[in-house]
């Protein structure tokens, strides 16, 4: 007996389908990383700055496309843009430094709780994300982090008052790892400047 040409294609669907194979060529899963652990030095206030007792919340920044996603950034050469192969955040850039401020702003005791914006609180952080990517500008290359950030009160939005925050980290070496570690000292060094600067705003706004 002789198959007809359609018979056999349909012969083959049947027998790759029941073994489990694929004719298409498997992709290699992305490695996931984290930030390294904070490094955030407490902040001690100074004799004429103020703790509170109001709660602060923290909502994940703001931020482009490319930003909002899991890939982690590299501008390799001029007006370049790109992504590392094989390589992704553990979640979105956003969720990753939003974890990264709470954690380095409840270590201040500067308020009487800090949490993400789905709980209750009295002030609320808003920010945007403007830059959180490595850049080739040097070799090997320096990661650069800048966040816009809004101290607002949470009951109407009133706004309290407003910074911009930028900060760069040169990469010991090419090695993605080594990026990646870049990427934590660079969120490091932002809440320090981040939460000094809350205790002067919170400071300010308690003696009017």
């Amino acid at each position: 007996m002789t198959l007809r040409p359609t018979a056999i294609v349909s012969v083959c669907a049947a027998l790759l389908l029941s073994s489990g194979c694929s004719i298409l060529p498997e992709s290699k899963p992305a490695t996931l990383y984290r930030l390294p652990s904070a490094d955030v030095q407490p902040v001690t206030p100074s004799s004429n700055s103020l703790t509170t007792r109001q709660r602060l919340a923290v909502a994940a920044p703001q931020a482009g496309h490319l930003l909002s996603s899991n890939r982690i950034v590299v501008y390799p050469e001029g007006n370049t843009v790109n992504v590392y192969e094989g390589a992704r955040w553990q979640e979105n850039a956003p969720d990753l430094l939003q974890t990264r401020l709470i954690t380095g702003i409840q270590q201040s005791r500067l308020f009487a709780s800090v949490g993400s914006d789905s709980l209750p609180s009295e002030l609320l952080l808003l920010s945007e994300l403007r830059h959180f990517q490595s850049d080739y500008v040097t070799q090997p290359p320096t990661v650069k982090v800048q966040l816009d950030v809004q101290l607002v009160s949470a009951q109407n939005r009133t706004s309290i008052d407003t910074q911009s925050f930028t900060t760069s980290v040169q990469a010991s070496s090419v090695a993605i790892t080594n990026v990646v570690d870049a990427f934590g000292s660079a969120s490091d060094e932002l809440t320090e400047q981040l939460t000094a600067w809350l205790a002067d705003a919170i400071n300010s706004s308690e003696q009017k």
